[in-house]
């Protein structure tokens, strides 16, 4: 009996220095946080709450109107635009990625790390100057469109001559003139789809990868047919997996700049080259910083539904 209170002190002496042990080994990490994330962006709210000054800058003016100015129509219709974007670009990434990462996951052992690779080569160079690549085979006189008025043209404009129809004539009127593919939201839409894709094929690849396929035969000794066993068996089980590429696509396209801005040109504008235009071109630093909150708000929400339907 007289042993059971030093117990007790020695097991809260080891619980403290266990305690300042994992303080210890976590402060770096936490320094970083407070410094580089947790103080910019609570001065970041702070601005937002502030009015522009004359000539730029902050006047400290304590105020919601950079919040209510968010909803004007002009911001409430880009902001749209930018999230059914978003969601596109998720959409198509997901029906993409989820059946190469199936491809992928059921290969050999031996293949899988070979397409894997295959599958990053791509990304291995500068994000910027894979879209400034896009916006060389897009443009009015990139690779698609030098084809469509040149090489198509001229092979209609042959085929005319040696077999007159009527049906030549729209033909050559349609590949008389360049397409309208460059400062579009389609345009914006392949350049994201592009940047992101890899986003969304690793998770559901290691989700498919972890999949007990054994379930899949048991459906089928069930006499569940290919559609019934993916539906109600792969689908349900390798969730997780879209879920996190869903997140993973979504946030970025979400707050995407530079590609809108190569792409998209002046036609095409999304949230987040609203946000650079505030606080690069017009100097309004509290309505920089409201829209800025707004979008992050977004993709809270976003990555709150992700844990819910991670958990579920």
């Amino acid at each position: 009996m007289t042993d059971q209170p030093l117990r007790q002190a020695q097991g809260k002496l080891r619980s403290r220095r266990e305690t300042w042990r994992l303080l210890f080994l976590i402060s770096p990490s936490l320094f970083w946080l407070i410094v580089f994330f947790l103080v910019p962006l609570l001065l970041v709210l702070a601005i937002s709450f502030g009015q522009r000054g004359t000539y730029g800058g902050v006047r400290w003016d304590l105020t919601l109107e950079n919040y209510a100015r968010f909803f004007d129509p002009l911001y409430l219709r880009i902001f749209g635009r930018t999230i059914v974007v978003a969601l596109t670009t998720t959409a198509i990434c997901l029906l993409a990625g989820y059946p190469l990462a199936y491809f992928i996951a059921t290969r050999p052992p031996s293949r899988r790390n070979a397409l894997l690779l295959l599958l990053m080569i791509p990304f291995w160079t500068n994000f910027l100057i894979r879209t400034y690549a896009w916006l060389l085979i897009l443009r009015d006189q990139g690779v698609i469109n030098t084809i469509w008025t040149t090489a198509l043209h001229g092979f209609l404009a042959q085929a005319a001559l040696a077999v007159p129809l009527p049906i030549w004539g729209p033909l050559l009127e349609a590949t008389a003139a360049p397409l309208h593919l460059f400062g579009t939201d389609g345009a914006i839409i392949v350049g994201l789809v592009y940047g992101w894709l890899p986003d969304m094929v690793l998770p559901c690849y290691a989700s498919i990868e972890q999949f007990d396929f054994s379930l899949v035969e048991a459906a089928q000794d069930l006499y569940a047919n290919r559609f019934k066993s993916f539906m109600r068996v792969i689908l349900p089980l390798t969730m997780p997996g879209i879920v996190a590429g869903s997140i993973l696509v979504f946030i970025p396209s979400l707050g995407a700049y530079v590609t809108p801005d190569l792409l998209g040109g002046a036609k095409s504008v999304m949230i987040g080259n609203v946000i650079y235009s505030q606080f690069m071109s017009a100097r309004d630093y509290p309505f920089g910083s409201a829209i800025s909150f707004v979008l992050m708000a977004v993709m809270l929400i976003g990555t709150l539904i992700y844990f819910r339907l991670g958990t579920e």
